[in-house]
């Protein structure tokens, strides 16, 4: 399409802007730099792109109580059902979404490490439960935790300054050795992904549409909280749009990403510290984003409180479940957005086992959690 559209181009001896944009909806694939004289570069672009999306998710995902951990604890958390359809109905979008625009053209993540055909699969489970234990710890994850943040949560704050320290560490600091030493266990897969078996990715679609039309009635969901949700989960495949096919320069090359927050929050951290050395990219505006957008939002609905810690017992727990976290996220290749949403709908194998280990991790440490109260309220009551 690319090549077609340069050759129209040359013999009607037009300017770029002069291409009509439809020409770019009717034939898919088509960058924004080989259709327009652009005044801005990818990375400029790439940023602007990343702060706006981050301004939707953090809205969004405030007024929907968007969380992977509540969904999956449910009653067990005090929550009702209405996350678990607010988390199902954006998991439903994304990889519907993301079906439909990789098939037409729009989604070119041929090389991205998610659709790799090496599996490190210790390193995946491992993480996973690691994860799923900080996040029952911080009684949220780290999407969670970063639009808490803006609303004037210092505890979700704290916890997000141990989770990017310890995933930082464990990319390129002292905790790299751990990384590198489990990620060697590795499994050879036949296929990079569900998308390359033949209906694969058809199948889990048709699968979560069918399992969301269920959650959405029982639960009863509001209209315009399914409407929120399904918009968060139409952010993800709109980021791979923008990241891997839109925004794309061969002259200045960057990784596709959509909404993620291991690499994202690590990347935050340093070039919070260095910016004069390490310019942002997508990943940095978004986090920068979804805390603006949240702030936003509660300042208009009045749900802008300072939060601490309660006391030394539980600011303990909230570090080490950030610690956990942190760990735990760079073992599985994401968190519980960026391997457990934007990974499936790219129909990753890694992506979903990751997620099924987060899922477990979550609900053995809860009941852990549980029969230790329990026997602690025994002991106390014996005495």
């Amino acid at each position: 399409n690319i090549g077609l559209f340069s050759g129209l181009e040359r013999s009607a001896k037009v300017r770029k802007s002069q291409v009509p944009v439809c020409l770019i909806i009717l034939n898919g694939c088509a960058m924004i730099f080989e259709m327009f004289d652009v005044p801005f570069s990818a990375l400029q672009l790439q940023q602007a792109a990343g702060f706006a999306f981050g301004i939707l998710f953090g809205a969004l995902a405030l007024a929907t109580g968007f969380c992977l951990r509540s969904a999956v604890l449910g009653a067990h958390s005090g929550q009702s059902d209405t996350v678990k359809s607010v988390w199902v109905i954006a998991f439903a979008c994304a990889v519907t979404g993301s079906l439909i625009a990789e098939r037409s053209g729009w989604i070119a993540v041929e090389e991205h490490p998610l659709r790799s055909t090496s599996l490190s699969y210790l390193a995946v489970v491992l993480g996973g439960l690691l994860f799923g234990f900080g996040a029952v710890l911080t009684r949220g994850c780290v999407s969670r935790l970063t639009v808490l943040s803006g609303t004037g949560n210092l505890r979700a704050a704290i916890v997000l300054l141990v989770f990017a320290i310890t995933a930082h560490a464990m990319m390129k600091g002292v905790l790299a050795p751990l990384r590198l030493g489990l990620s060697s266990w590795k499994l050879e897969l036949p296929y990079a992904s569900l998308a390359d078996v033949r209906f694969g990715a058809e199948a889990i679609v048709i699968s979560v549409l069918f399992f969301t039309l269920i959650t959405a009635w029982h639960s009863r969901v509001k209209f315009v909280t399914g409407l929120c949700a399904a918009l968060v989960g139409l952010l993800i495949p709109l980021a791979w749009i923008t990241t891997s096919v839109l925004i794309v320069d061969e002259f200045e090359p960057y990784s596709p990403q959509a909404v993620s927050f291991t690499l994202t929050w690590a990347d935050t951290l340093f070039w919070s510290v260095a910016s004069t050395a390490v310019p942002s990219g997508f990943g940095v505006q978004l986090v920068i984003g979804i805390i603006f957008g949240s702030f936003i939002l509660a300042a208009f609905t009045g749900r802008l409180k300072l939060q601490g810690f309660d006391g030394t017992e539980q600011m303990l727990r909230y570090i080490a479940g950030g610690f956990c976290m942190g760990v735990g996220g760079v073992l599985a290749g994401g968190c519980s957005v960026g391997a457990g949403l934007s990974g499936p709908a790219l129909f990753s194998f890694k992506a979903f086992l990751a997620l099924f280990a987060i899922i477990v991790g979550m609900r053995v440490t809860t009941y852990l959690l549980r029969i230790l109260t329990q026997e602690v309220r025994w002991s106390a009551a014996i005495h």
